[in-house]
Formats: structure tokens, C-alpha cells, sequence
């Protein structure tokens, strides 16, 4: 149970000379103001801490909230765009990992960086002024995200470094709206997404590198709950109740068991009581132990692709600059995926029953760098043509075949969609896994005629292809209307 007492303390040691106590904890406040939060705060831990048992339709253990149906839009959605974007993005270098690399692991190329390029005494709070988002138009990544094709977006909220992309009370002076941008930066994203009618997410990274709070429950082997009780859950709670998230990915998980960070008890919250309850998906990553196990779609690892169709509905995240997650200013075209990798990547993905979420890391001034806008609108144009293949769809009997060149099936109502990576150099294509009837009807999305084919035996037929239109994603889509 989390004790007033310990939510109305001030906090023992500071991060660094730019962090102190939580605002609500400061002196400066007067007793009523300090009470005041502290009661908005309890009333809403509360509501999740003491639900009545007759109400709860999910109680606070896997067995009970694994079997909440995943919300439908999430399924439908297939596509979705990824932003990492925070403090790590000033340096822009290595990657979002930069403060854990440079002052944690002391990466020999990252404190020769350091050394090089600032000060002596430098910390890497004093990043965070030169955080400005001074072009960032919502509007416009919202736009982008339109054109290529998403039907969700989820902002890095909270990475491990503690930054908070909007004004959080439990995060005082190191977060957007105190230094920085000044700006909610979550709030405007937000309302730029949702009037595109897209599905907005929030990533938050459940542990934080340097907060001594942390440190102080991990040196305690995780006995101690200073860490999730002060600062986490009451964050998570604001996140929640301020943005109504369609999804929370979860991450930072792994130091710890689910058991250190309330994971379950917040879960039975969302799921019962919250703004977002019949709305809300969430991921795996809510303890050691539990990705690809528990929570509501699978992440399972970075890039994690299964390779056979999964018995549970996955995601995988993926990153235009295969390198980082993160703004690199010394990123190299080399180290970016292209598009024809991406549309392979996606269709893939697709066919083994997963959702493609495709990271890009804007600069600390708030653009998205131009060569992220031509993959991302790349993908746009192709699913502006093979979409029906991949929204709504459904994996089919068999996910794929390479008996002519590599070909993904998908399907939806009464169609298979046979998706060809690489563009055939021959009129005839062959298919060998569809089971014909007399009444099917095959065409090439994009192309207006009616194919011609021969079926073959026991199954497959062969398709006379038409000219075949130019597609940058190098992937084509038969429909097979009718097939079985």
C-alpha cells in the first residue's frame, strides 16, 4: 500500500544540480497546496488499490488479466509508427543509450566524445536546455504519419533516462514543460494524432538509469519499493488519466520481477477501472520474465521476427536507422534501411499474424529527417495500392512459399493475397500452395484487368501477369478471390 507519508516527503538526494524534490513536495508550497496533491494523488491510487471485488472483472494476476481480449482496432491496425525522441537526441550520437554508455559503461568512443567536443564538468542534464523542438509542428508529423500509412503512433513519453515529454509533477525541472522545449509535447502530438483519427500510444520506460531511488531498491536486492511507489505508479497513473492512451508499451522491465514494479495491480487498474479500459492495448514488458509470456500483444525482443505463425497476437518494432532508435547525427545511408527492406520487413511481419511498428528519431529541434520522410512516405504509396492485403487481414493456412520467387499470403473474407517480393522477370508466375475452383477470380492490385491463369495439379496455378506496374517497395499483391 502506498503510505501518504511517502508520497508527501521530499525526495532524499537529488539527481544532479538541475534536479530537486517533485513540485508538489517542494517547500516553497504551502501546507494546503502540499495536502491538496497529495489527495488528488491518493484518491486515484485508490480507485485502483481498493476496487471492490464484486466489480473487478480482472484481478490483479496473469492468469485472470491474460484472458482479457485484445481490443479490435489494435489487430486491424497492422501498421503503426514508433517515435524515440528525449534529451539523448541533442548529442545524437551512438544512441538513445547515450547517457547510460557514456557515464555506465564508460564506452571508450563516447567519453573521447565528451572530452572532445565539451567541457570539463559537462553532465548530461546540461543537454537538456538545447532540447528545444523549435520546428516541431504536430500537425505536420501527424500528416507524415497520415501519409505513410499508420493507424497508430506511440511517443516515447519516458526513456530510461528519466526525461519526461510532458509536465510531469513527479519529475520536476527534467521534464519538457520546465526546461527545454517548454512545451507538453505529449498533449500536442496527442491532439495533432487524434484529429487524423489515428490510435495514439505512449511508450514509458518502467526502471530510470540514474534515479536514486532506483539505485537505492536495486542495491536492496528489489526488497525496497521507494522507486514504483513515489515516482512510477503515481506517474504512470497522470500518464493515463491525462492522455488516455490507446496503448502504454512498457519497457525497462527486465532488472526486476513484475512482482517490484506493481505491474499487475496496475494492469487490473486499466483494465477495470481506467479512462481507457475497454480501449487499451498493452505489451509484454511489465517484469523479468514476462515478455512473450504476459500483457496484452507480445514484443517478445527488439526486431523480434518468429519465423513460424505464433499462437498469440505480436508486434514487432523495427528502426529506419538500423543502428539506433534514437537521432544519430552520424548516421550513415549504409546503416538505414531501404525501402524495398522495409515493405519485405512489413509484409512478413503481417503474414505471421503480427503488427509492423517502424521507429523513426526526429532532432532535438522537432524535424524529422528527410531521409525517415522519404521511407516513411515510400510505405505510404505502397500500401496505398496493397493495403487491402494488409490491413484487416488475417494470416492464411499457409504464411509463404518460394517456388518462383519469395511470395507472403494473407487473407481476408473470402480473398488470399499472394504478395510477391521482387519483381518477376517472366509473364507466367506460378503458385503452388492455393487450391483453385472454377469460380476464382485473379487479379494484381493496382491493375484494373482481370488475370488469366491455369490451374495446376494437385494444387497452385500459373498467373499470365500483366505489365507490371513500377513499385519503389519492389512488392506486388495477386488477389485471389475464390481461392482456398
Amino acid at each position: 500500500m502506498i503510505d501518504s507519508v511517502m508520497l508527501c516527503q521530499g525526495r532524499s538526494g537529488n539527481w544532479h544540480s538541475h534536479l530537486a524534490a517533485p513540485s508538489f513536495c517542494r517547500s516553497s508550497l504551502t501546507f494546503f497546496e502540499k495536502m491538496s496533491r497529495c489527495i488528488w494523488i491518493l484518491s486515484i491510487l485508490s480507485s485502483w488499490l481498493c476496487m471492490s471485488e464484486t466489480t473487478a472483472q480482472y484481478t490483479p494476476d496473469w492468469k485472470s488479466l491474460d484472458s482479457r481480449p485484445l481490443p479490435k482496432w489494435y489487430d486491424e491496425a497492422k501498421v503503426g509508427i514508433f517515435v524515440h525522441w528525449g534529451v539523448f537526441s541533442v548529442p545524437g550520437f551512438g544512441s538513445e543509450w547515450f547517457w547510460w554508455n557514456w557515464q555506465g559503461g564508460k564506452d571508450p568512443a563516447l567519453v573521447s566524445f565528451m572530452e572532445k567536443n565539451y567541457p570539463p564538468g559537462f553532465t548530461y542534464p546540461d543537454f537538456a536546455p538545447d532540447f528545444r523542438a523549435t520546428f516541431f509542428d504536430p500537425n505536420e508529423w501527424a500528416a507524415l504519419f497520415e501519409s505513410a500509412g499508420a493507424k497508430y503512433v506511440v511517443l516515447t513519453t519516458k526513456h530510461h533516462e528519466g526525461f519526461t515529454n510532458w509536465g510531469s509533477p513527479f519529475s520536476w525541472n527534467w521534464n519538457s514543460v520546465d526546461t527545454g522545449p517548454h512545451m507538453d509535447l505529449t498533449g500536442e502530438l496527442m491532439d495533432a494524432i487524434r484529429n487524423k483519427s489515428l490510435h495514439y500510444g505512449v511508450y514509458n520506460s518502467l526502471y530510470e538509469w540514474f534515479n536514486p531511488m532506483y539505485l537505492s531498491d536495486k542495491k536492496n536486492g528489489f526488497k525496497t519499493q521507494e522507486f514504483p511507489h513515489n515516482k512510477l505508479l503515481p506517474e504512470l497513473y497522470n500518464l493515463v488519466v491525462r492522455y488516455k492512451p490507446d496503448l502504454i508499451w512498457s519497457d525497462g522491465d527486465w532488472e526486476a520481477p513484475d512482482t517490484y514494479w506493481n505491474s499487475t495491480e496496475f494492469l487490473a487498474w486499466l483494465y477495470n477501472e481506467s479512462p481507457v479500459k475497454d480501449v487499451v492495448v498493452t505489451n509484454d514488458r511489465w517484469g523479468a520474465g514476462c515478455a512473450c509470456k504476459h500483457g496484452g500483444y507480445f514484443n517478445c525482443a527488439d526486431k523480434f521476427t518468429p519465423g513460424t505463425l505464433p499462437t498469440h497476437k505480436w508486434e514487432k518494432c523495427q528502426s529506419v536507422d538500423t543502428h539506433s532508435w534514437g537521432y544519430r547525427r552520424n548516421m550513415r545511408l549504409h546503416e538505414l534501411m531501404n525501402l524495398p527492406a522495409i515493405i519485405q520487413d512489413l509484409v512478413e511481419t503481417v503474414a505471421l499474424g503480427g503488427n509492423y511498428l517502424l521507429n523513426v528519431g526526429p532532432t532535438p529541434d522537432g524535424m524529422i529527417p528527410a531521409v525517415f520522410q522519404d521511407r516513411l512516405t515510400g510505405m505510404g504509396e505502397w500500401l496505398k495500392v496493397n493495403g487491402e492485403a494488409i490491413y484487416a487481414s488475417k494470416p492464411w493456412r499457409v504464411q509463404n512459399e518460394t517456388a518462383t520467387l519469395p511470395v507472403w499470403y494473407t487473407s481476408k473474407d473470402s480473398s488470399v493475397y499472394a504478395i510477391i517480393i521482387g519483381k518477376p522477370t517472366e509473364y507466367m508466375f506460378q503458385l503452388t500452395t492455393p487450391k483453385t475452383t472454377d469460380k476464382m477470380v485473379v487479379t494484381m492490385l493496382g491493375v484494373s484487368a482481370v488475370l488469366r491463369w491455369s490451374p495446376s495439379h494437385p494444387t497452385g496455378l500459373t498467373v499470365l501477369l500483366p505489365e507490371i506496374p513500377d513499385s519503389p517497395g519492389r512488392a506486388w499483391t495477386l488477389k485471389l478471390q475464390g481461392a482456398s
